[in-house]
């Protein structure tokens, strides 16, 4: 997202390293041309109320300059406990996480939004532009603090909020790596088929599930809004969300 290339022009000099991660078997083809929806990026306020920026970032955006990388294997989301995107991991000058895998600033607004437009009405654009507010002040905190700001974690807590891998997760990746096999020799239906499969495993993992739906060549680079994504999100339980907000408390 190229909004955050301004935050990082403006704290880069005071130490903060982005690393970008795309999750997607895809690769380049899926990732090169960013957010594909019918003329979504020609109605650049709509996106902006969608992703929560303030006027300020938003109209100072530009292409990133850091780091940008393309995990076709999941392999960074596996490690770090990611299941949507986008979140992020917060990691020290120690090679320590200070703030595990969460929402970097999203919160969920799919309830509010029309999925043919993806307008929303003017609480929920608030309501986003006050979360994305919020992620970056935290994140301006601890750049400019370090271990003294109130937003780094407890070892204890780190671990606490921190998705372990489990058998079936460790399965469920599995099954990933077999359908990337299949789908770079180009069967199609069998790799689906073990996406699938890790979709069964791990439905919380919305990674899996988006590239589930994701790898017939026409789907590849096009934003996931078809009929099956939002009947899974329709799906969700009460008390479940898309975005599950990051739990900002001052921990001092």
């Amino acid at each position: 997202m190229p909004v955050w290339q301004v935050i990082y022009e403006e704290l880069r000099s005071e130490g903060l390293e982005i690393i970008a991660v795309a999750f997607d078997t895809g690769g380049k083809a899926a990732v090169q041309t960013g957010i594909c929806a019918t003329d979504i990026a020609e109605r650049p306020t709509v996106l902006q109320g969608l992703m929560g920026w303030d006027d300020d970032l938003w109209s100072r955006q530009a292409p990133p300059s850091y780091t940008c990388l393309i995990d076709e294997a999941h392999v960074v989301a596996n490690l770090y406990g990611m299941t949507n995107v986008p979140q992020s991991v917060w990691i020290d000058e120690e090679g320590r996480i200070v703030r595990p895998a969460e929402s970097a600033g999203c919160i969920d607004m799919v309830q509010h939004m029309n999925r043919e437009t993806f307008e929303l009405p003017d609480h929920a654009i608030a309501a986003g532009a006050t979360a994305r507010s919020a992620y970056v002040e935290a994140l301006r905190s601890w750049v400019r603090q370090g271990a003294g700001s109130p937003y780094v974690l407890p070892a204890d807590e780190v671990k606490k909020r921190m998705r372990g891998p489990s058998e079936t997760d460790a399965v469920a990746a599995t099954q990933v790596r077999l359908g990337r096999h299949l789908y770079a020799q180009g069967k199609l239906e069998e790799a689906k088929a073990h996406f699938n499969e890790a979709v069964r495993l791990c439905p919380d993992s919305w990674n899996y599930r988006r590239q589930s739906m994701m790898l017939d060549p026409e789907s590849i680079g096009q934003l996931n809004g078809g009929p099956d994504f939002w009947a899974a999100v329709d799906a969700l339980g009460e008390g479940e969300a898309y975005y599950p907000p990051a739990d900002l408390t001052p921990v001092r």
